[in-house]
């Protein structure tokens, strides 16, 4: 066929990821990709864990806070919702210290460094406002060093000062506790909040200071009455079952040691005296035989008049009555010569005062005692194993045991007969004696939490390897062993044959590679021009006729 005649047809593009080019930059890109993974798994892997630094801060506190974490260096995250920063569990406690050292946080409340700060030419009133604020403040943080307090908020009113004493009024003030979660404040705790505040304002009385907690709760209501017999006090009714528990402590560290821990039971009731009693009492004894008696003081006078005198004494009626009928001489017996003359009537008075017994008694009891105490113990029967066959039988107590028992209840108890206490022991079997006693329950290796930290960092550890190795045997390894091949190829210089120079060697290697290139053009130009003659034979096949023509024509 003449040159003339060869049809040459136009070859279309390979396209660029089938090039060997092509190829090679896929090959880097899928080798960076896949490195770019394991790295990234491998720093998943060295993550430190983060751990609560501060909570429930404000907003001001967390800006502060995150500045001087940013100065420090030190690495933070927000938990979800932004109520806690996190910080690497290693550092927690030295961050801490170092944040303390500078003053965060400085929670809401702000204190007398408020006062640090006036400008000049500030109003007498912004001057009280400050100071006011600042004294909320400092007790609001004095509060908050309480363990069950979590935040406090003092609101003060303080009055005006008045010129006239009757129109002068009392401060007040309101205390607002938010209290740590699962913890309570007592009633001594309340009072001592109560006298803080009223100490450091002047002129605060207790009674016009009020705490309330976060649910809502008056805690300092000083409206309650007097205790009486209408009334319950938390403190006694507190008293009273620390009583109890004291009593049942006694007895059964008592008699455990003979029966055995586990094997008794015991109850108290006390009934306890609360009434406070002053008594005066002034009594007096009867002075009566047979015992004698005695005279304190005694006095006796008497008085007489002769006959024929004139009255005298008490003017009345008696001394008021006429003089009797005068004898004559002639008549009147004569007087015994030597006679004296007739005597009058005689009075005689005695005064005699007696010592009468009197005593007088104050009594005074103090409220807290024990009026009555009842005490009810159940002891278990004992328990028998047998060392061989490792049967357990239960036996009761001997009456010399139970009796032994019921002295020591007596002594531990403090009986008082006189007083009625009450007690009764018992001896019965326990629920469940005659079965064999469990071990002591053991935390499984696989719940312990120490295991659980553990197997997680493990878990994690291992988890990473795999994926690292997945990748290295299923895509970077695969990629990189084409271009490890070509590296070998370079770096094997086969040795020249015999009688040949490098010079040769060099050339006829140079004509290996032109000739394998022409194979290869001319075998993809023929492959080329087939598939242009075959669409070209469909397209037009007038053209594709007077070709063949020409062929044959000259080929005759």
């Amino acid at each position: 066929m003449a040159a003339a005649d060869t049809l040459v047809l136009p070859t279309e593009r390979q396209p660029f990821l089938q090039t060997s080019f092509g190829r090679n930059i896929a090959l880097g890109v899928g080798a960076a990709i896949v490195v770019a993974i394991m790295v990234a798994v491998w720093m998943w892997s060295q993550q430190p864990e983060y751990r609560v630094l501060f909570a429930n801060y404000s907003d001001k506190d967390g800006g502060a806070i995150t500045a001087s974490l940013d100065q420090m260096a030190v690495k933070y995250k927000f938990s979800e919702g932004g109520s806690a920063i996190l910080v690497p569990a290693n550092q927690v406690h030295d961050v801490r210290l170092k944040l303390a050292a500078q003053g965060l946080p400085k929670g809401g409340n702000v204190g007398f460094e408020l006062m640090e700060n006036q400008k000049l030419g500030v109003s007498q009133f912004l001057e009280q406002v400050n100071y006011q604020r600042s004294l909320e403040g400092e007790l609001a943080r004095s509060i908050q060093s309480l363990a069950a307090v979590s935040a406090a908020r003092v609101h003060l009113a303080l009055p005006k000062p008045q010129v006239f004493v009757r129109d002068q009024q009392k401060p007040t003030a309101s205390v607002l506790l938010n209290l740590q979660t699962g913890r309570t404040i007592d009633a001594a705790q309340v009072s001592a909040i109560v006298h803080l505040v009223a100490s450091s304002v002047p002129e605060l009385p207790p009674a016009n200071v009020t705490v309330v907690d976060q649910a809502g709760n008056l805690l300092s209501d000083t409206s309650a009455k007097p205790l009486g017999a209408k009334n319950l006090d938390p403190n006694q009714l507190k008293y009273v079952m620390t009583l109890q528990q004291g009593i049942v402590n006694q007895v059964q560290s008592l008699i455990e040691p003979l029966v055995g821990k586990g094997n008794v039971r015991a109850e108290a009731t006390a009934d306890v005296d609360f009434a406070q009693t002053d008594t005066a009492a002034e009594s007096y004894k009867p002075n009566s035989p047979p015992e004698p008696q005695a005279i304190r003081s005694q006095q006796s006078s008497e008085a007489g008049a002769a006959a024929g005198a004139n009255p005298s004494g008490v003017p009345g009626a008696l001394s008021n009555q006429p003089p009797g009928a005068a004898g004559a001489p002639i008549t009147a017996p004569p007087a015994a010569a030597g006679a004296a003359p007739a005597a009058g009537p005689t009075r005689k008075d005695s005064t005699t005062n007696f010592e009468v017994d009197k005593t007088v008694r104050y009594e005074q009891k103090p409220m807290g005692g024990i009026k009555r105490l009842s005490v009810g113990v159940v002891v278990n029967y004992r328990r028998l194993v047998d060392a061989r066959t490792g049967k357990v039988t239960i036996k009761p107590l001997t009456a010399a045991e139970v009796a032994q028992i019921n002295d020591l209840v007596r002594e531990a108890m403090g009986f008082n007969k006189e007083r009625g206490d009450t007690m009764n022991v018992t001896n019965a079997p326990f629920d469940g004696v005659d079965k064999p006693e469990e071990p002591a329950a053991v935390t499984p290796w696989w719940k312990d939490g120490a295991n659980i930290e553990m197997a997680k960092e493990a878990g994690k550890f291992l988890l990473a390897a795999a994926v690292l190795l997945f990748l290295w045997f299923r895509f970077l390894r695969p990629m990189l062993r084409p271009l490890m091949r070509k590296l070998d190829t370079l770096t094997e210089e086969p040795a020249p044959p015999a009688g040949q120079t490098a010079e040769e060697l060099e050339i006829e290697h140079v004509r290996e590679e032109q000739e394998a290139a022409v194979a290869v053009q001319v075998q993809t130009g023929y492959r080329d021009n087939l598939t242009m003659a075959k669409k070209l034979a469909v397209e037009d096949p007038r053209v594709v006729a007077n070709v063949v023509k020409a062929w044959v024509g000259s080929n005759d």
